[in-house]
């Protein structure tokens, strides 16, 4: 199971593991694989510590990081847009909608020292502080998820040594990213969790492979164990690019109200809504996505400005989801469509352990088979 890649970057397994979570990370690295830190949100503090922690922990293990670079957002033509200017972009009817929302759900306001995040930076020109950053540390990959890496971006990986990788939902979008000069090119199928384009896995994974080689493909979307995993590989990926099955694992620091959701949760029950960053993004369905699909209520504002009006909104519902039933109604988050399979805690190393098993099971059913 060590594809070329996966030799290239010392891996013992060609599990990459995308997640939000430090510790699952680290541990995902330490188990042989690549853990891969998604960076948005973070300010460039709270991110040199968290990078900092996780290279003590892995120690010569490779790691990954991952940010949100899209080409086309709300303020694109300027370079991104300010505090103030996503203020007055805001329209009062949203701000009354969600007001209405959480008071009809009884969501505690929050208390008056309580923070808020900066929001979600999004474009080359708000990113380039985060990406010089992440490049002072010895990193392994960056991705782009959303929109072909900046050239400088690429050049700065070879220079340093880094592969440089980029999600794409289409065949196209692929190309474009080859075109770029990307080193990898993540090929991520409706079913994944976050965003995602709306071609399936199954379809959209030898149709980049085909149209990219020899550029090496990694496999997103469904994948949480090990015949998904034999599938990708069989599908002429050169390992799998995973997220969700990664958000009940032990380490993970996903809200506890959200985790216990996620457990008795089907595979009907995700959406694709662009109700938390103003981009189709699949996530758990709940009270706060049928909100948002009501055709009688406003459409959700487009990348940046979405995740900026609910982030207050978001916070109060997060802090209270445990003792207000209204706001666990609400409480939500990204997941992909196997989350209909994750119904059990598990650590991450035997995540990544029955991921391998179940490989290699399923490698000697197909022998035999053949064999037959």
């Amino acid at each position: 199971m060590r594809t070329k890649l996966a030799k290239e970057l010392g891996l013992e397994f060609p599990i990459f593991a995308f997640t939000h979570c430090r510790d699952v990370a680290a541990a995902v690295s330490k188990a042989g694989g690549l853990g891969v830190l998604g960076v948005a949100g973070h300010s460039l503090d709270d991110l040199q510590m968290e990078l900092e922690w996780i290279e003590k922990e892995v120690g010569d293990k490779p790691f990954g990081v991952d940010l949100l670079l899209p080409t086309k957002f709300v303020g694109s033509d300027s370079g991104g847009l300010d505090a103030a200017k996503l203020d007055e972009l805001v329209p009062p009817e949203h701000r009354r909608f969600l007001d209405e929302l959480l008071e009809r759900h009884g969501v505690p306001q929050l208390p008056a020292d309580a923070k808020l995040g900066s929001g979600l930076s999004v474009g080359y020109e708000k990113q380039r502080d985060v990406i010089e950053l992440v490049f002072s540390h010895p990193i392994r990959l960056i991705a782009s998820a959303l929109g072909p890496p900046p050239s400088w971006m690429i050049e700065q990986g070879r220079d340093k040594g880094v592969l440089v990788a980029a999600l794409a939902g289409t065949v196209d979008h692929a190309r474009r990213h080859v075109e770029a000069g990307v080193d990898i090119v993540v090929a991520q199928g409706y079913e994944a969790g976050g965003h995602t384009g709306e071609i399936a896995t199954m379809v959209l994974v030898p149709e980049v492979v085909d149209a990219v080689d020899p550029v090496p493909v990694l496999a997103a979307g469904g994948i949480a164990n090990g015949r998904q995993l034999t599938a990708a590989l069989a599908l002429g990926a050169q390992g799998v690019w995973t997220g969700s099955v990664w958000l009940t694992t032990e380490e993970a620091e996903t809200h506890p109200v959200v985790k216990e959701k996620f457990l008795h949760a089907s595979s009907r029950d995700t959406i694709r809504s662009r109700s938390l960053t103003g981009k189709p993004a699949r996530q758990l369905r709940s009270a706060w996505t049928e909100a948002w699909e009501d055709p009688e209520n406003p459409r959700p504002l487009p990348m940046p400005l979405q995740p900026w009006l609910v982030r207050e909104a978001q916070t109060r519902i997060a802090r209270s989801a445990h003792k207000s039933p209204g706001a666990e109604q609400l409480i939500n988050y990204f997941v992909g469509q196997v989350v209909g399979s994750m119904n059990q805690v598990k650590s991450v190393r035997s995540v990544v352990e029955e991921l391998v098993q179940e490989y290699a099971d399923t490698m000697e059913r197909l022998d035999d088979w053949a064999e037959g």
